[in-house]
């Protein structure tokens, strides 16, 4: 199982910018505590979790990066659009057409924050959002994106089992 963890802009500032808004934790130590909890995760059919991260602080990097998903490299991603959360159509666009299931992953909890801040254009074409549990949203994108996929991988088996059968 593949997961793309893409972080949107100004993440790559993380630990330097606002601690007090969003922790002291850089993204590697991030993105390291994501790969050792990965390391003790296996999918419904027992193959490994491997993780691949990407931070960019350009949107156009981002939508990129989320089209290579359509090729089937990736069984899905968890995301931080950073502030393209609130105003990119165009990442929206790409989540939808990556054909992959998407998580929404925010430090902080976007709706108590300022009202520009508390809307989500990729969010609402995500699988779901989790936010305002800290560097833990991570993890919990990552327990929640396994399930996502683990169940869509059970749906497509009893697809072709009943295709098989009729």
């Amino acid at each position: 199982m593949k997961i793309l963890v893409i972080q949107g802009p100004n993440l790559n500032m993380l630990g330097h910018r606002d601690p007090r808004l969003y922790g002291t934790m850089t993204l590697e130590q991030i993105h390291n505590n994501m790969s050792a909890f990965a390391a003790t995760q296996k999918g419904a059919n027992g193959e490994s979790l491997e993780l691949e991260f990407f931070q960019s602080n350009f949107e156009g990097e981002i939508i990129d990066k989320l089209q290579e998903c359509v090729g089937g490299e990736y069984d899905g991603v968890i995301m931080n659009p950073g502030g393209l959360t609130h105003t990119s159509i165009c990442v929206a666009d790409a989540i939808v057409a990556s054909g992959v299931p998407v998580i929404e992953a925010h430090l902080s909890n976007i709706h108590a924050r300022e009202p520009e801040r508390r809307v989500s254009v990729t969010g609402a074409v995500s699988v779901g959002i989790i936010s305002g549990f800290g560097p833990l949203s991570y993890h919990l994108a990552l327990i929640a994106i396994m399930n996502v996929i683990n169940e869509l991988n059970m749906l497509k088996q009893s697809q072709q089992q009943a295709q098989q059968q009729s």
